[in-house]
């Protein structure tokens, strides 16, 4: 495989947010089962499907709010991908499972968790590739924290990760846009690409900001980056089409 096409999306725990007021009538949603949450995450599924790697946040792995069903293993399921895996964050019982999921047609060779510098519930799940030069391609998954200061630690931590990939993909929701100090000198320092303020996934219902971002290291070429108008969640779903140097595939375990 030469090129790869990837996705990040904020499912909401398979809520779909309309507006604003929302938040707090839909409330409720957070903490109990409903009907509808079922009937979107299988929309979601059939968009999904024709990706190649998927970077979702916002998961719930199995509590009673989604009727103690693992979304990422239905989402896989129903998108018919091979592989998936989940980092739960916030591990709060039967009341809600706060996870990153990863969807994949390839098996990685490796994979790690990070717990992200700040309050507990927020990481980060590291996937590493062979690929047929010897090198390695890492896709780092991230769900980044509300306020600035842990933020700020967190995109640190990130940085010295990205230092060790020769190919590197980071993506996901960063609760940040571009104007953030923080995210440039990430992108800066790292020689990442892809930071684009035209690309607003948020809020889905009438986007004004860019808080999720999926950023490439230079040795990868960027052929196409979209948002999806798939507005299933408060936030629009980020694609991106790569591709690795001439001649160089990528190579699942084998």
């Amino acid at each position: 495989m030469h090129e790869l096409k990837l996705l990040s999306y904020n499912i909401q725990a398979g809520i779909y947010t309309r507006q604003y007021s929302e938040y707090l009538t839909s409330s409720w949603k957070h903490l109990l089962p409903h009907r509808e949450r079922l009937h979107n995450l299988t929309r979601i599924a059939a968009m999904l499907h024709e990706y190649d790697l998927v970077g979702l946040q916002e998961v719930d792995a199995g509590s009673l709010r989604s009727g103690f069903i693992d979304q990422t293993e239905y989402l896989a399921y129903y998108a018919r991908f091979p592989f998936w895996y989940k980092q739960v964050n916030r591990n709060l019982g039967a009341i809600a499972q706060h996870s990153n999921g990863v969807l994949c047609r390839q098996t990685p060779v490796h994979i790690a968790e990070h717990r992200l510098p700040g309050l507990p519930g927020r990481g980060a799940v590291m996937l590493e590739f062979d690929t047929s030069d010897g090198e390695t391609l890492g896709v780092c998954i991230v769900h980044l924290a509300l306020g600035w200061r842990a933020r700020s630690r967190q995109l640190v931590y990130i940085a010295e990760l990205a230092q060790r990939y020769p190919y590197l993909v980071l993506m996901g929701d960063f609760n940040c846009d571009c104007r953030s100090r923080s995210l440039r000198r990430l992108v800066n320092e790292n020689g990442l690409r892809g930071l684009d303020c035209e690309l607003k996934t948020f809020p889905s219902w009438s986007p004004k900001r860019n808080l999720d971002h999926i950023l490439v290291s230079t040795t990868l070429r960027i052929l196409e980056a979209r948002v999806v108008d798939y507005p299933l969640s408060d936030h629009l779903p980020l694609s991106m089409r790569i591709a690795l140097p001439e001649g160089v595939e990528i190579l699942g375990r084998r």
